[in-house]
Parts: structure tokens; C-alpha cells; sequence
């Protein structure tokens, strides 16, 4: 499945960003609302296993999808969660007739084909990388990156084009804000946060982030 390989090439990108992230970067505010980068990356985290249990056929239990702590190793645990999912969806894909999944936080749960939950996942992935990268100052080259890979790119697009875009779907208390407009000739991945509620040219407010409650991002709507 082509839509493995370009999850795979996803979670590399995402992991090169999370490399970066310094112990002391991680009270920083990020572009989720009440999301210090702790936060975003224990969600981050604890997606990829819910996302591994439900291709292993246990996604219904959302004991799996709770957040998952990162202690002092922000990047170590990125990268090990995201080799179980990445070998949790390659066992799945191998079946004949792959299962369907179970995804509890996402609209009525499914099941969803294996192919659309790898696209959500795809989206989350990259979304939350450039998160990361806004949340140290410099998304640009995650980006590029993704952008210098038009298969990659288009496949982001077309998952955000895809979300649900009513009004009823976007605003407070759902996961998403209202898509907003982007000029012409704005490059894929600006038009993908652009679809999904995101500003492109946020960038981080002096100081950290409160340690408010927090609304889980990229949960219902997608």
C-alpha cells in the first residue's frame, strides 16, 4: 500500500522535528489552545499506540489512547511509539482483506478501512509536527520538506480537504476552528492547516504556555 510508505515518510519528518526539542522547550505554548509542547507531544504519543492498538484490533478500548508521558526523553519516546504503530499498520496491511478499525475519538468511532485510518493518522502526524516546529520557531523547514514531496503533500491536502467543514462541525468546543481563507498561490501544507483551522503564520506569545485543561485536538471531526 503506497499510503503506508507515505505514512512511514510522515512519521520520519515528524520525528527529525521532534529531535530537536530541548527539556527546557517543553513548557513552550504551541499553535493548540492550552497545549503547552509536553502536552502535544504526550498526546502525539499516546496517539501512535491508539492508533497501533486499533490496527491490531483492540482500538476500541480507549485505555489506548490515553496520553503518554515523555518524561525527559521527548524524542525517545516519538520514536519508539512510532515504530509500533508503523509495524502495527504494515502486519495489518499484509491481510488479504484488511480489518476495518475502531477509532473512538474520531466522529461516531468507525470502524474505519485501514487506508482512511492511515490518512487520519498521516494528517496528525504531519499537523502536529509543524505544531512542534511553530512551537520552536521555525516551521519552515518541515514545510518544505513535506512539500519537496509531492505525493506526501497532496495526500495531506486531500485528508484536510475531507474534513468536515459545516459550521455546526467547527468553532468552541469542537476539534476544529472554522477553515480560513488563504491568498492564491499558497503552497499545499498552508492551504492544509488553513482547511483545518490552523494559521499558517501563528507563531508562539512571550513567555510559556498556562497549564490550563486542555481540549484534545484532531479528535472528532476528522
Amino acid at each position: 500500500m503506497r499510503l503506508l510508505e507515505l505514512h512511514t515518510r510522515a512519521l520520519e519528518l515528524a520525528a527529525a522535528v521532534v529531535d530537536t526539542v530541548q527539556p527546557e522547550q517543553l513548557v513552550l505554548a504551541t499553535p493548540c489552545a492550552d497545549w503547552p509542547l509536553r502536552r502535544l507531544l504526550e498526546h502525539a504519543v499516546g496517539q501512535h499506540r491508539g492508533f497501533a492498538a486499533a490496527a491490531l484490533g483492540a482500538g476500541a478500548d480507549r485505555a489506548h489512547w490515553r496520553d503518554v508521558p515523555v518524561h525527559g526523553d521527548p524524542a525517545g519516546a516519538f520514536r519508539r511509539s512510532a515504530e509500533r504503530l508503523t509495524t502495527a499498520f504494515a502486519t495489518a496491511g499484509a491481510a488479504a482483506e484488511p480489518a476495518p478499525l475502531h477509532l473512538p475519538e474520531i466522529g461516531d468511532g468507525g470502524p474505519f478501512p485501514l487506508d482512511r485510518a492511515v490518512g487520519f493518522h498521516l494528517l496528525d502526524t504531519l499537523v502536529h509536527a509543524w505544531d512542534v516546529a511553530a512551537a520552536l520557531g521555525s516551521p519552515a523547514r518541515l514545510v518544505a520538506a513535506v512539500e519537496a514531496e509531492p505525493p506526501l503533500a497532496g495526500e495531506l491536502l486531500a485528508v484536510a480537504g475531507a474534513v468536515p467543514a459545516a459550521a455546526g462541525a467547527r468553532g468552541p468546543g469542537q476539534a476544529f476552528a472554522a477553515v480560513r481563507a488563504v491568498p492564491d498561490g499558497t503552497g499545499p501544507f498552508d492551504r492544509a492547516l488553513a482547511l483545518l483551522g490552523r494559521d499558517p503564520s501563528w507563531s508562539a506569545p512571550a513567555g510559556p504556555a498556562p497549564a490550563g485543561t486542555a481540549r484534545r485536538d484532531f479528535a472528532k471531526s476528522r
